[in-house]
């Protein structure tokens, strides 16, 4: 006789899961994966090659730990707005509201702003973003050739292991700890919680 588990723990499963989907900004994966191969001579790289490797790397790194501070929420006008959580509280982008008043029409458009500021778990999100986006950028071969040409048998190794093992961490992490930024350029239009 066979038990079926109960929906409410496939559900947290399958959206602990979705989750990592959200992880790293697609538009950077996706600008790195297709920079590294020119930028690095396919792996046999000059000097220049590995300065401009070297600057793509860190700026996909910046890129997906700065947004990780960012956030999409609706309005009360329903319209979708995107911002950057700051200490104080939430800045938002894309809005337009009049200069005189402009706190007193902010209130008319949005809830409480303070709710959406940047907390902890937002700043280890975004330490284990850069860890997952150099997870990827370490398992293209190009990358690896251009930066460790001769790597001997404990090095290739190394290269091989390491970013899986880290890759695997920061998943466990996203998983035990999910964020509930959706970061900008997500439009689900559901209002999330961040009390």
């Amino acid at each position: 006789m066979t038990t079926q588990r109960p929906p409410m723990v496939i559900d947290k499963t399958l959206s602990s899961a979705a989750n990592l989907v959200k992880l790293l900004p697609s538009g950077t994966v996706l600008a790195f994966q297709a920079l590294s191969p020119p930028f690095s001579n396919r792996g046999v790289c000059h000097a220049s090659n590995k300065y401009l490797t070297a600057a793509l790397v860190l700026f996909c790194a910046l890129a997906c730990a700065l947004l990780s501070f960012t956030d999409s929420l609706k309005g009360r006008d329903g319209k979708l707005y995107y911002g950057v959580a700051t200490f104080k509280g939430f800045y938002v982008l894309n809005y337009e509201g009049g200069d005189d008043g402009e706190q007193d029409e902010q209130h008319k458009v949005f809830d409480d702003l303070r709710r959406y500021r940047l907390r902890l778990l937002d700043c280890v999100h975004a330490v284990f973003a850069v860890v997952m986006f150099l997870t990827v950028a370490f398992s293209d071969t190009d990358v690896v050739s251009c930066f460790f040409p001769v790597a001997g048998d404990d090095m290739r190794q190394l290269l091989i292991n390491l970013p899986m093992g880290a890759g695997f961490m920061a998943s466990i992490v996203f998983l035990i700890f999910p964020t509930t930024r959706k970061g900008i350029g997500y439009s689900d239009m559901h209002h999330q919680d961040h009390s």
